[in-house]
């Protein structure tokens, strides 16, 4: 009895090791080609949006305050002019000319001292 033990533990691992005798090679389930390959494959880089530089507070010369958020770049800053509010995205052509969006606003300076003007006030200093 003790003999036969071995033999009958053994022999299903044995059929179960025939089982797997095929080479190991990846079955394909899908044969659809994809239909947008050669559209992705072909289309322009996508350009990711700037980082952002730093995100300043400023206090303008009537008191009021400006939220600015500069990006790396210099040709994009957000301003809100409220905690909360949505932020005005200004951007310029090149780096170092100001920032300017529609509505007359207008942005110069950077992350200490800026000039604004929005479609409500004229121009004004503001500081960190």
């Amino acid at each position: 009895m003790k003999s036969l033990l071995p033999l009958i533990v053994a022999a299903p691992l044995f059929a179960l090791a025939a089982c797997n005798s095929q080479p190991s090679q990846p079955e394909v389930v899908d044969t659809n080609p994809d239909p947008m390959a050669n559209i992705l494959a072909n289309r322009a880089p996508v350009e990711l949006p700037p980082a952002i530089k730093a995100d300043k507070t400023f206090r303008c010369k009537d008191q009021s305050l400006a939220f600015v958020t500069f990006f790396q770049g210099d040709k994009q800053a957000n301003v809100r002019l409220k905690q909360g509010d949505t932020p005005v995205k200004l951007t310029a052509p090149a780096a170092g000319e100001p920032l300017t969006a529609e509505g007359g606003w207008k942005l110069t300076g950077d992350e200490k001292n800026i000039t604004l003007t929005t479609p409500k006030k004229a121009a004004q200093t503001c500081h960190v």
